[in-house]
C-alpha cells in the first residue's frame, strides 16, 4: 500500500509527524486531482500541471506551492525510487514581499496584563518574547536544556535541525524554576505508575534505552494528563499542544484591543525588532534567532520607524511644526 510505504520512508529518515501528515495530504490531493491515478503512472508532466493548477485555480501562496512540490518530490524520489527530470513548466505562484507584524513594547505589556504568568502556556509565550524562540522550539524544551548557573537555554534540533544557545530571561527564572519543580514531582509519579517515558529524537531510545525514563529528557511544558502516541501507541505525557498557546494569545490580543493580526510568532518578530531598537548588531540577532543567512534577519531593519535604525529621517510635516 502506498501510504504504508510512504510512512516507512518518512520514519526511517526521522521526519516529524507534522511533516508526515502534511506531505501525505498533498500526495492524497495530487491523486484525487488526477482522477485517482496511481502516482507511478504519472510523472513530471502531471506534477507540473498540478502545481500550476494550485497557483491558478487554487490561488495558493508561493510557500504552499513549494511545500506541495517538496511532498511530491519526496514521494517519487524516496518512496517510488523514480528520478524526475527538472520541472520547468510550472506557473509559479507570486511570492509577495511582506513585512512581519511587530508589536510595540507597550502592546506587549498590554498583552501580558491578560495572560497569567503562573500558567505554563503564559510562561511559554513570555519565553518566546524573551528569547526569540519559535513556538515549537519553546514547547519542545527539555529539563536538561535550561542552565540556571550560566543563564542560558539550549535549543536543540531547531529549524534546519540546528542547535543554538539563547539567554535565559532572569525575570522568568522564578516561574521557570517552579514549573520545573512541578515537572520533577510529576516525574516521580510517572516512575511509580510506569508512565515515565518520552519521545526522543533520532532513535536515541535504541542507543540509550534508559534515556526516556530520565528526568533530563522530559519536556518542561508537559501535559497534565497522559496521552497516547499516534505512532507507537505509548501512553505518556507529551508537550503542550500549540493550539492552546495560539488560542491564549488570540484572546489576550482581543482583550488588549490590539488591531494587529498578532500570533505567538509575532512575539519572535517583536523580540528581534526590539533588540535592533536597543542597538544590538544584526549578526548577534541572527545568531539568537538561528537564521542561516543574515539576509533573513535584515527584514527587521525594514520594520523600524524611519526615525530609527540610523536613518534619522524626519517627516516634512513635523519639520513645519
Amino acid at each position: 500500500m502506498l501510504q504504508t510505504q510512504f510512512r516507512a520512508a518518512m520514519r526511517v529518515r526521522h521526519y516529524s509527524l507534522r511533516t508526515e501528515r502534511t506531505y501525505w495530504q498533498w500526495i492524497r490531493r495530487f491523486v484525487l486531482w488526477s482522477g485517482k491515478r496511481h502516482p507511478r503512472d504519472m510523472g513530471a508532466a502531471e506534477i507540473g500541471q498540478f502545481l500550476s493548477w494550485l497557483a491558478t485555480d487554487g490561488e495558493v501562496s508561493a510557500s504552499t506551492q513549494r511545500q506541495a512540490l517538496a511532498a511530491l518530490l519526496f514521494l517519487y524520489q524516496q518512496v517510488l525510487a523514480i528520478e524526475l527530470p527538472y520541472i520547468d513548466s510550472i506557473v509559479r505562484a507570486k511570492q509577495p514581499k511582506r513585512l512581519p507584524v511587530v508589536l510595540s513594547r507597550e502592546e506587549v505589556a498590554a498583552i501580558w496584563r491578560h495572560i497569567p504568568d503562573a500558567c505554563p502556556r503564559g510562561l511559554a509565550l513570555r519565553l518566546m518574547y524573551g528569547t526569540g524562540l519559535r513556538l515549537m522550539e519553546a514547547l519542545r524544551l527539555r529539563m536538561q536544556d535550561v542552565d540556571f548557573s550560566t543563564g542560558s537555554i539550549t535549543v536543540r534540533g531547531g529549524k534546519g535541525d540546528k542547535d543554538r544557545t539563547v539567554m535565559l530571561p532572569r525575570t522568568l527564572e522564578p516561574q521557570l524554576r517552579e514549573l520545573m519543580r512541578q515537572r520533577e514531582a510529576w516525574h516521580v509519579v510517572d516512575m511509580a505508575t510506569g508512565h515515565a517515558d518520552v519521545e526522543l529524537p533520532n532513535a536515541l531510545h535504541r542507543k540509550y534505552p534508559q534515556a526516556p525514563r530520565q528526568l533530563g529528557w522530559q519536556f518542561i511544558f508537559a501535559t497534565e494528563h497522559y496521552c497516547t502516541c499516534p505512532r507507537t501507541g505509548a501512553v505518556r505525557r507529551h508537550h503542550l499542544h500549540e493550539e492552546g498557546i495560539q488560542r491564549l494569545m488570540a484572546k489576550a490580543v482581543q482583550l488588549a484591543r490590539i488591531g494587529k493580526r498578532a500570533t505567538p510568532h509575532t512575539l519572535r518578530h517583536s523580540f528581534a525588532t526590539h533588540l535592533l531598537q536597543a542597538g544590538y548588531d544584526i549578526r548577534t540577532i541572527q545568531t539568537l534567532l538561528g537564521h542561516s543567512d543574515v539576509e533573513t534577519t535584515m527584514i527587521y531593519t525594514h520594520v523600524l520607524p524611519a526615525s530609527q535604525g540610523g536613518r534619522g529621517v524626519i517627516s516634512p510635516l513635523d519639520a513645519l511644526a
